[in-house]
């Protein structure tokens, strides 16, 4: 049975009403945004584990001791830091049919969440430095070298939070737009908006207290859950393709076509 007709440009249709290349171009970018949300939380792991502790007196030590570690785990912290805007980023062809100004809103936090991140990196890359200074200074002056660790520590977990806070802003816009346009199903965009004002929750508890972020795992682990099934969902099941065939056909059309 023929489920294709010909449309007025001469090009088919499926029985979604789109455009066989339309439906290729969002298989393509639901496959690569899986692949970018497993990369951006999969990195963090051996970005951590890599990482010296920043707790104690003798982190500096830690930091001069052990450098190749250390650049190790800030190239995973980059790579985490450039997938985390990627996301947006690959979506945004989809999410703009929907609403342009919440796409461009979520790809602009999470540029700016990658920023703060990278602040995170530069940081992390001087201290190895610092502490070799540390470790070859006079008593004197290693008062003073410790004063600026960790005054550069401090300004790290600050860059951390107001990263945290951005991906919190970036992400509840796209999953705004994925519940309203049925993109995914509905409880997988629904958990992933309570699942972000938790993650706020545990910002706003953060900044005020003076803990770490990482403090707060209970409230940080629903939006690391939501977003691995998002990434197998995305990877097997792609887009809704008649929630984009419900978009405005002009704009998700030629936004699409434009990505393939």
């Amino acid at each position: 049975m023929n489920t294709t007709k010909g449309s007025p440009h001469g090009t088919n249709k499926s029985i979604t009403g789109i455009d066989p290349k339309v439906k290729l171009s969002l298989r393509k970018i639901a496959v690569i945004t899986g692949v970018i949300f497993i990369i951006a939380t999969g990195a963090l792991f051996p970005a951590a584990a890599l990482t010296p502790g920043l707790t104690g007196t003798d982190y500096l030590t830690q930091f001069s001791a052990h450098p190749n570690q250390v650049a190790a785990g800030a190239f995973a912290y980059l790579v985490a830091a450039l997938a985390s805007a990627g996301i947006a980023i690959a979506m945004y062809p989809v999410m703009k049919g929907s609403n342009a100004g919440l796409a461009l809103g979520s790809v602009v936090f999470r540029a700016l969440e990658a920023v703060f991140y990278m602040v995170e990196v530069v940081i992390l890359l001087s201290l190895p430095t610092l502490g070799q200074q540390f470790t070859t200074t006079g008593a004197a002056d290693r008062t003073l070298l410790q004063a600026i660790g960790n005054s550069l520590v401090s300004v790290r977990e600050h860059a951390a939070l107001v990263a945290v806070f951005a991906f919190c802003l970036g992400a509840f816009m796209y999953y705004y737009l994925f519940f309203q346009s049925r993109l995914i199903p509905r409880w997988l965009s629904g958990f992933g908006i309570v699942a972000i004002i938790l993650m706020m929750v545990a910002c706003v508890l953060a900044l005020f207290s003076g803990n770490l972020i990482t403090s707060y795992i209970a409230l940080a682990f629903p939006i690391f859950l939501q977003e691995m099934v998002l990434a197998v969902w995305l990877i097997v099941k792609g887009f809704n393709p008649s929630a984009v065939a419900s978009l405005p056909a002009k704009t998700a059309t030629n936004e699409l076509l434009s990505a393939a």
